[in-house]
């Protein structure tokens, strides 16, 4: 497997395979770009992807999935600020206060009961 627009195993979209991290330096801020931590395995950004997936709290092949939440997905969360890079086309930030997972990594289409539509109704 592959960075970039190859499709990975199974047909699934392309795999993230940059980082882009915000770097507090005095005097201002600059962007990082990096690659995922390797250890030598050419998959590390489909690695990442399987291992972040194993944390969803909705996945939709799960019996219990309730209708209601297919329109209540992170992506569309006005909460929800996607990461920069390749790793933004799947994943993003939840900023909501009351959140169990305010502050950390969140997959578009997981959610919560903190869920509240943006304004202008995009997703991702």
């Amino acid at each position: 497997m592959t960075c970039g627009s190859q499709k990975s195993a199974g047909g699934r979209p392309p795999v993230p395979c940059r980082l882009t991290l915000p770097i507090r330096r005095e005097g201002g801020e600059r962007m990082a770009l990096g690659r995922p931590q390797t250890d030598g395995n050419e998959d590390a950004g489909d690695d990442v992807h399987r291992r972040w997936l194993q944390q969803i709290s909705r996945s939709t092949r799960t019996p219990g999935y309730r209708d209601e939440w297919f329109d209540e997905q992170c992506g569309g969360c006005r909460f929800w600020i996607p990461l920069s890079g390749d790793l933004g086309l799947d994943w993003g930030a939840c900023t909501h206060a009351a959140s169990r997972f305010d502050g950390r990594v969140r997959f578009e289409h997981d959610g919560c009961e903190h869920f509240s539509v943006r304004d202008d109704g995009t997703f991702g």
